[in-house]
């Protein structure tokens, strides 16, 4: 069966819709966690189950709590029918069997979430991990995270059943999952404009598909590293990871492509966060930008979180931050046959916790673009 047999076809609900969810949050501590955070909270299907927040086992103090590490989600406790400020303990499975959670989201280093979630699978938890630990089935291509098992049989077994966490791809395998490998933001971006042309037959693979896709610097994690330091990113553009970069399997695998059939070449962009990427193809036969955008708009009909322009309309990254919104726009070309996709997204919330949401939404059965609108 195709990756893209399913794509954009109405999703069926899990056999029973939960009121509420108990979730936990590990490594609340960067700027995904954060941002998972401050959707949970003001999730409307969890306000009578707060998340539990878990930081690393060594880093945390008794007495954190979440507005300690991220002072922008404070709520003025003090006013009132103020909540208190969640607390923050440090990780252990017995405070998640004790607590009852039932999906656990991992916002952790790769060979972190390789680990953990054997474990947690073995408690009765699900897991949706925001790292790259789960997305890839491929060998060769997972090979970039060089991940070691203590088992190797064991993650064999779970990376089989590890589903791609992109609603807008794979609704009904998600529903059931034990575990959602998260998308990465590049390949978010670029497996959205693409899937609909690819399904549909139009796209040229002779002549290839290039992919020029520019990230914020927030994307590179909250750790700093010498090339997302301030003064080598501030007025400045580069690229970086060509020919080499890990999300490119991501778009291999989903868009059922060759590396030859396509080029992947990310840049950081001097500005905290936002992706933009511009994608050049070649469609099989001379087509009309009403006939795009019809195929565009009817893949993505029941996609509450894609947002389809007009022909000619190209998002911008401004139109999308801070949204879990990912924008798609076209140009064709007067001879009908080259095109040019835009997709923008922002790397924190689409391109990680807002899609993070959106697949515990369906896995609750929850309407969802519950608490991301």
């Amino acid at each position: 069966m195709s990756t893209l047999a399913f794509a954009g076809e109405l999703a069926t609900a899990p056999a029973q819709t939960r009121i509420s969810m108990k979730t936990a949050v590990a490594g609340v501590t960067g700027y995904a966690g954060a941002e998972l955070a401050r959707l949970l909270l003001a999730h409307p299907c969890l306000q009578d189950a707060e998340p539990l927040f878990l930081g690393r086992m060594d880093a945390v103090a008794d007495a954190t709590t979440l507005y300690d590490l991220h002072p922008q989600l404070a709520r003025n406790t003090f006013a009132g029918g103020g909540r208190p400020a969640p607390s923050v303990v440090p990780f252990t499975w017995q405070t998640l069997r004790d607590s009852g959670t039932e999906v656990l989201f991992l916002a952790t280093p790769h060979e972190q979430s390789r680990e953990w979630v054997p474990e947690a699978l073995a408690n009765g938890i699900r897991v949706i991990d925001l790292s790259g630990a789960w997305r890839l089935h491929d060998p060769a291509n997972a090979a970039v995270y060089k991940l070691e098992d203590a088992e190797p049989a064991l993650a064999s077994s779970l990376q089989q059943e590890a589903v791609y966490g992109c609603p807008e791809l794979h609704r009904d395998e998600i529903a059931t999952a034990r575990l959602v490998a998260n998308p990465g933001c590049y390949a978010t971006s670029i497996i959205l404009a693409l899937a609909p042309l690819l399904q549909a037959g139009l796209v040229d693979l002779d002549h290839g598909v290039v992919c020029d896709a520019k990230s914020g610097v927030s994307g590179g994690g909250k750790a700093a590293t010498a090339k997302t330091h301030f003064m080598y990113a501030a007025d400045n553009l580069s690229a970086y990871a060509v020919f080499g970069h890990r999300h490119t399997g991501e778009l291999l695998e989903q868009l059922g492509l060759s590396a030859d059939q396509i080029q992947f070449t990310p840049h950081l962009l001097p500005i905290p966060r936002g992706i933009l990427s511009t994608i050049y193809l070649r469609l099989n036969e001379p087509s009309t930008a009403a006939q795009i955008e019809d195929t565009l708009r009817q893949f993505y009909a029941t996609s509450p979180m894609v947002r389809v322009r007009r022909a000619g309309d190209l998002p911008q990254i401004q139109h999308v931050v801070r949204t879990g919104f990912c924008d798609i726009g076209f140009e064709l070309a007067p001879d009908g046959k080259r095109l040019v996709l835009v997709s923008c997204l922002d790397n924190l919330l689409k391109g990680a916790a807002s899609q993070a949401v959106q697949n515990l939404n369906v896995m609750a059965g929850w309407n969802e673009e519950e608490g991301l609108l």
